[in-house]
């Protein structure tokens, strides 16, 4: 049987198996067992997304069956129940969203009591109950669901008060909150730091969510700075759990910029524990070698921001992230935070007296490309005896100017293919045959 789980919770289709109100209700019990606590009390957040409403809904009976408390937080980003299941002393909590995905789409994923995701093998446990048909029994003295409005105003003081001092009177800032869970708190929160906002993806219906704004489309932020004038922009994905960031002169920057951008500015203020930081096997060689020239080592964990703060903790480091835009700051943060690093960049321009475009010239890139391909299945990678032996010979071709990688997308029927080098013809040419190949094997 297929896991329910992928790199970040269960997500895929509404009403369809496993996103559908059957499911939630079971996790909700679910999640109670886990816990292994009477009455415990267990947040509930959500996106914009319509179905969001009903799956709230059907969790909540799930959680209230088992004998749970259900504290319905309403929409919120993802790093508010993050922050506040630790600030309310709660057992657990459950996110409600697909991230970036499409508005068909939505998903559910568990925090644990200190805030982080849960780890492996507590979310096998909940899988495997959720697998075997249970749990469904009722607890003889069932819980109760309340709600708790003041949660995005607690989550915009835990904001500002991580930048404590920072005044951005005479920044203009345009905010495309992707019509997601950012849409109120990330105007809210730039605005009371003093910032002049535009925004932009700040008017969610239901359906509207990712649909040509946000973090995927950083164009649409990038356009309105150029037309207004702005010193930045700002777009989050749709639990805000990430960004992506435009220049004043209206160029999205990459997101490998970004982390470096951090680092550096970590480092100079004395905070980048160790020195080094953690990326992903996604990120661009350009990353390693700007660090490099720097003084900071660049530590790689597997795709998914639960990967590199797992590295991150293991290290004892305080930064990391990947180049879709997650980035953690484990000092203020236990997970991708998309308003919180836009502040922390923010901080870093303020500091330095320069702009993100020139900030972001501390590196530059290798060549690359990243094809997103739909695959029909999903067999193990070393049974494509095709796409293996062509693995090989690039491997062999490219040395150290270049490198691929292929892999599985770990939430949708997707594979990724990612080629870099320091020929641009190169990377066309790899590109082709990857893509053909896996065509005649899988496509």
């Amino acid at each position: 049987m297929s896991r329910l789980f992928g790199t970040d919770g269960i997500r895929g289709r509404y009403g369809e198996h496993p996103v559908n109100g059957e499911t939630a209700c079971r996790l909700g019990g679910a999640v109670v067992e886990v816990c292994r606590g009477l009455a415990p009390k267990v947040l509930i957040g959500r996106d914009t997304r319509a179905s969001g409403v009903e799956l709230e809904r059907c969790l909540v009976d799930g959680l209230v069956g088992a004998g749970a408390q259900a504290v319905r937080l309403g929409v919120v980003p993802s790093p508010a129940l993050a922050y506040l299941v630790q600030e309310m002393q709660a057992d657990a909590a459950v996110m409600l969203t697909a991230s970036h995905n499409p508005f068909e789409d939505n998903g559910m994923k568990v925090f644990g009591a200190d805030g982080f995701k849960l780890p492996d093998a507590m979310e096998s446990a909940l899988e495997a109950l959720l697998l075997s048909g249970g749990p469904r029994k009722t607890s003889p003295s069932p819980g109760k669901a309340v709600h708790f409005p003041e949660a995005m105003t607690r989550y915009a003081e835990s904001l500002m008060a991580a930048v404590r001092g920072l005044d951005l009177t005479g920044m203009k800032v345009v905010v495309d909150a992707g019509n997601g869970a950012g849409f109120a708190v990330g105007p809210r929160v730039f605005r009371e730091l003093g910032a002049e906002v535009i925004e932009i993806g700040c008017d969610p219906d239901g359906r509207n969510i990712n649909e040509g704004c946000g973090s995927l489309y950083g164009e649409a932020a990038a356009r309105a700075v150029r037309e207004h004038g702005a010193d930045l922009g700002i777009s989050l994905d749709g639990d805000a759990d990430r960004l992506t960031l435009s220049a004043a002169d209206g160029q999205v920057v990459s997101g490998d910029r970004v982390m470096a951008i951090c680092a550096l500015g970590l480092k100079a203020e004395g905070k980048l524990r160790r020195d080094a930081m953690v990326a992903t096997v996604m990120s661009n060689l350009g990353l390693d070698e700007a660090m490099r020239k720097q003084g900071i080592s660049v530590l790689r964990a597997a795709v998914g921001d639960r990967h590199v703060l797992e590295m991150m903790r293991a290290e004892g480091l305080c930064f990391g992230g990947e180049n879709s835009g997650h980035l953690i700051f484990s000092d203020h943060s236990t997970t991708g935070d998309g308003i919180m690093s836009a502040l922390q960049i923010c901080r870093m321009m303020k500091r330095s007296g320069k702009t993100l475009a020139q900030l972001a010239g501390v590196m530059g890139e290798y060549p690359s490309k990243l094809l997103n391909l739909p695959v029909r299945e999903k067999p193990g990678m070393d049974s494509l005896e095709k796409l293996q032996a062509m693995i090989a010979e690039a491997d062999v071709s490219f040395g150290k100017a270049g490198r691929q990688l292929i892999r599985y997308s770990g939430t949708e029927n997707k594979i990724r293919i990612l080629v870099e080098h320091k020929d641009a013809a190169e990377v066309d040419s790899w590109i082709g045959k990857f893509k053909q190949v896996i065509a005649e094997e899988i496509g």
